[in-house]
């Protein structure tokens, strides 16, 4: 199965062309906006993993929690790829994605993105025969809290995420199981989305170009301000 993948939830772009066997080319850059660069970049990643767009089998696509407009971006390239091609669309959660670049039997991956003010996307996933297995759902939480929960996990945790090379690099308080993922593996990069994408077509499981959302978790910051506004305004 041939398929190509799309991670726009942070400020770097990614496309992916990959099978089961391999992965066959991977664009990745954090120039310029998504809206610039997304279609040059599957174009440049077709290109390099020598296939047509008549060769693709499917689309997947990371569906968040992650930057708003980034996460609208890609479902919507997605979609209009998938619908056009006539392939499968298949959607994969942002954190999972994170936390399928840690193949560690034994320890926990806490994946973290970064939800503003303070606060954290967070889920807590462990290393199984399949790959990345959801332990804690996705929340939103202070880093605090996010510490804190990490700590109380029996065993090692690994902690990745842009938020967490931002704003926990520096502290000395981290739990004594914790340690912080290396820099160059903070970002979700759409090869692991390719590959969980594989995954969940093997199961079954494609989403519709008519009704696939993004996981927003919070309401966007814009919303929320239109939204104390109006009562502000109410009579």
């Amino acid at each position: 199965m041939l398929i190509l993948a799309l991670e726009t939830t942070t400020v770097v772009s990614g496309v992916a062309i990959a099978t089961e066997a391999r992965l066959l080319s991977e664009v990745t850059a954090a120039r310029l906006t998504h809206s610039e660069t997304l279609q040059a970049h599957v174009a440049m990643a077709l290109e390099m993993a020598g296939v047509s767009k008549s060769e693709v089998e499917a689309v997947a696509v990371s569906l968040g929690p992650g930057s708003f407009t980034g996460l609208r971006i890609g479902l919507a390239a997605g979609k209009g790829m998938a619908y056009a091609w006539g392939v499968p669309l298949v959607g994969v959660p942002t954190l999972a994605a994170l936390a399928a670049q840690f193949p560690v039997p034994g320890a926990q991956v806490a994946a973290l993105m970064d939800a503003q003010k303070g606060n954290a996307y967070m889920a807590l996933y462990e290393w199984q025969e399949e790959g990345p297995v959801e332990v804690l759902p996705v929340t939103v939480c202070p880093l605090a809290e996010v510490l804190a929960k990490c700590g109380a996990v029996e065993g090692p945790v690994i902690l990745t995420g842009d938020v967490a090379q931002k704003r926990l690099v520096q502290r000395g308080d981290l739990p004594a199981n914790v340690c912080l993922a290396p820099s160059d593996m903070i970002m979700p990069r759409a090869a692991a989305v390719a590959r969980l994408g594989l995954r969940e077509l093997a199961a079954g499981r494609t989403g519709s170009v008519m009704d696939m959302a993004p996981v927003y978790v919070r309401r966007s910051e814009a919303e929320v301000l239109w939204e104390a506004r109006r009562k502000k305004a109410a009579p």
